[in-house]
């Protein structure tokens, strides 16, 4: 019969009714931070969209805020590879001597409003979270569903110590890796029932006790090590991309992130389709 598959689908459709909608896949993708090293997040979006695999949420912590935001603002991979490819340190920060860290985040505005189609949660074309710190708090200060977007994601990649800290009400913001250093737990409670989680390797290297930011470094690769079980434990696939060996400031190496991005996503490619196989079998093309 010509329309099998409309049977088919027409069968499962009055087999499921509301209990079935509540099962339904919703996939969320977590996008972990890196500084230079996040614009490997783009060859992970890429193999997304070739594979047309739908996604329903996305998250981002620090670099990962300006890709899942650039992304979820209706930007493609492609979109987003141009202008990472030219992107630079000065894009998104002006070194600003002061007690509060040594430089500030205010051109990282002027670079978002390029980036961006829209710049509103509400007016996302897919639900999004950007996580940072409430260093007044001491949690993690989700964004989510309405307001400006521009600020979280400024308070997002506040790494501290290099970036002065971003004043929001009363609270005091800083990195999303102080307290979360990926972002799988919120997408579930924005509806994902399966969460894939792009963590990014840190950079293999000593740490020069000379040095503050690589002092500072290797304790948030400490912390990351100890805190890796938490959002593991909310991730059904985690994607590593091969960028260990890539420094915090490499912008120039975006071709090479990239296509490290690509890699490890086309690794786990074929477990992913196997959650979209319909009752026949038949993965998504």
């Amino acid at each position: 019969m010509a329309d099998g598959s409309w049977w088919n689908g027409a069968r499962r459709w009055m087999r499921s009714g509301e209990t079935g909608r509540a099962r339904e896949l919703r996939l969320g993708l977590a996008l972990g931070g890196g500084f230079a090293r996040g614009i490997a997040h783009v060859g992970v979006l890429r193999v997304f969209e070739r594979a047309r695999l739908p996604i329903h949420f996305i998250a981002g912590i620090s670099a990962g805020s300006i890709v899942a935001s650039a992304f979820a603002s209706g930007s493609s991979s492609a979109q987003i590879e141009q202008v990472a490819r030219h992107m630079r340190f000065s894009d998104i920060a002006r070194w600003q001597l002061s007690r509060h860290g040594l430089a500030g985040s205010d051109p990282m505005a002027a670079f978002l409003a390029k980036l961006l189609k829209v710049s509103e949660f509400e007016k996302m074309v897919i639900p999004l979270a950007v996580v940072a710190s409430d260093l007044t708090s001491g949690a993690p200060a989700v964004f989510r569903d309405h307001g400006d977007v521009v600020l979280p994601i400024r308070a997002s990649c506040s790494y501290p110590g290099l970036f002065h800290p971003v004043r929001f009400r009363d609270h005091c913001l800083v990195d999303g890796m102080v307290s979360m250093d990926v972002p799988a737990a919120p997408l579930r409670r924005m509806g994902a029932t399966h969460v894939v989680s792009v963590a990014l390797p840190t950079p293999t290297e000593s740490v020069d006790p000379q040095n503050m930011l690589s002092v500072i470094s290797r304790s948030f690769q400490l912390m990351a090590e100890r805190t890796e079980s938490h959002w593991r434990r909310y991730s059904n696939v985690v994607i590593r991309p091969e960028v260990h060996d890539v420094g915090w400031d490499s912008f120039e190496s975006a071709g090479r992130l990239i296509e490290a991005g690509e890699r490890a996503a086309q690794a786990v490619l074929p477990q992913i389709r196997r959650w979209f196989a319909n009752e026949d079998g038949e993965a998504v093309a």
